[in-house]
């Protein structure tokens, strides 16, 4: 009888201990996919930062550049489609059209020397620039909490916990495609 009390203890610690093991593994992937969806949440914070700074931007130069209006009504859908962007992908893509539509702008702004010169301009150029810092910080942020959690998922035990559990690899913050390559710039006046 003693054996079998002995047999039947070993057996619950080893339930217990696998148990714990478990339990734990489970948390961790808790808090690091918590911690991803917060890294996320701060990309939204700037990226809504930067669609609230831009209408004050693009309001200034329409006094300006009143016959810019391609270039002004390019950032604008370029921030709708951001604001209605719902996944990581949609929100890269978008990103990056507006990145280019703000490009463009700042083409435009060179043939405006006191539009340069204007405060309020000048200001909104160095908030929307220290935005743009922090858009990209927070994409880093974002990308590494990505990485630290899909390795978690990827490896053993992680995988078997993670396949049980519901936990799917996140998507990276990518650039749009053709990100890498330099805008064509036309100083021609055409527009």
């Amino acid at each position: 009888m003693k054996k079998g009390l002995v047999g039947l203890g070993v057996i619950v610690i080893v339930i217990v201990i696998i148990g714990g093991m478990l339990m734990s593994s489970y948390n961790k992937f808790v808090t690091l996919a918590e911690n991803v969806d917060q890294s996320y949440a701060q990309i939204e914070n700037q990226l809504q930062r930067r669609l609230d700074l831009i209408p004050n931007l693009v309001n200034t130069v329409k006094g300006y550049a009143a016959h810019e209006k391609e270039v002004i009504a390019s950032i604008s859908d370029a921030r709708a489609r951001l604001a209605g962007a719902g996944t990581v992908e949609e929100e890269a893509t978008a990103n990056a059209e507006l990145s280019g539509a703000l490009s463009r702008l700042l083409v435009v702004v060179e043939n405006y020397p006191n539009l340069k010169a204007d405060q309020q301009f000048t200001r909104l150029m160095d908030e929307l620039s220290g935005t743009e810092n922090r858009i990209s910080v927070a994409r880093r942020d974002y990308n590494d909490q990505v990485a630290v959690y899909n390795k978690r998922v990827k490896q053993f035990p992680g995988a078997l916990i993670a396949g049980m559990t519901g936990f799917d690899e996140k998507q990276y913050f990518k650039a749009a495609p053709g990100a890498t390559e330099a805008p064509e710039v036309d100083f021609g006046g055409n527009g």
